[in-house]
């Protein structure tokens, strides 16, 4: 049998899509998940889309040397373009940015028809893609976060049904679980903890950087990025101690 190696990122989101689905991965890069998905067993047909013409051959070449023509499909276009409403059964998008996840979302909502699951993972901007969830009225049914290679990941999962749903009942504000995720506060890895302090970091070099500016508008910034790294402190300070 034929095999093709792909990574824990890629392998925890194969795992979220059901069994026998027909399945787009849009922006597939080489369409390695697509071929794991089909040689793996789990997929029964498989679409993946590229618009950048490079990858869009190498994708060709990869489904081609593993001989799945017969149950996958290669094309160029940009976003959701590449599909019709009702030919597949989950997308998934990963890789990206969130604003990018979701403005392909919000462009392709038409082809989105006869979808029950998307799984998507974005780079940064998780919480873009949570609310796009609560906006077009798909719930957030399970997330995952990873880490590999020194860079943490997070896989959301959601399916059309009750939005307010994951963000009731918690001990923190909805707003505060659309940043952090519902799923990922209740489960509290080690990873998330690994997010949120790379998080503080970032703002903290900030801060030092704005301490040192003479403009007006930079003590008002100090402010504002105190106010954040406090709140990322009491988080962290949250998820160390559940933990214990």
């Amino acid at each position: 049998m034929t095999f093709v190696t792909i990574s824990k990122r890629l392998e925890t989101i194969a795992r979220y899509c059901p069994q026998g689905a027909r399945v787009a991965d849009i922006g597939s890069d080489h369409a390695l998940l697509a071929s794991y998905l089909l040689l793996s067993g789990i997929a029964s047909h498989v679409i993946a889309g590229e618009v950048n013409e490079g990858p869009y051959q190498a994708a060709l070449k990869q489904i081609h040397t593993l001989q799945l023509r017969d149950r996958a499909s290669v094309r160029k276009g940009d976003g959701l373009a590449v599909l019709t409403p009702g030919e597949v059964d989950v997308v998934c998008i990963a890789g990206m940015g969130g604003q990018l996840i979701a403005s392909i979302l919000e462009a392709g909502v038409d082809k989105l028809d006869g979808v029950k699951r998307l799984i998507l993972q974005p780079n940064v901007g998780e919480e873009i893609v949570r609310r796009w969830f609560l906006e077009r009225g798909w719930e957030l049914i399970a997330e995952t976060i990873l880490e590999e290679d020194g860079i943490v990941y997070e896989i959301l999962v959601a399916e059309r049904g009750n939005v307010e749903l994951p963000y009731e009942n918690k001990d923190r504000t909805k707003e505060e679980l659309l940043r952090i995720g519902p799923f990922l506060w209740e489960q509290k890895q080690p990873a998330l903890v690994q997010k949120w302090l790379h998080e503080r970091e970032k703002w903290a070099k900030v801060l030092g950087q704005l301490s040192r500016s003479e403009k007006p508008e930079a003590a008002a910034r100090v402010q504002e990025i105190t106010a954040e790294v406090e709140w990322i402190d009491e988080v962290i300070a949250c998820l160390r101690t559940d933990r214990l």
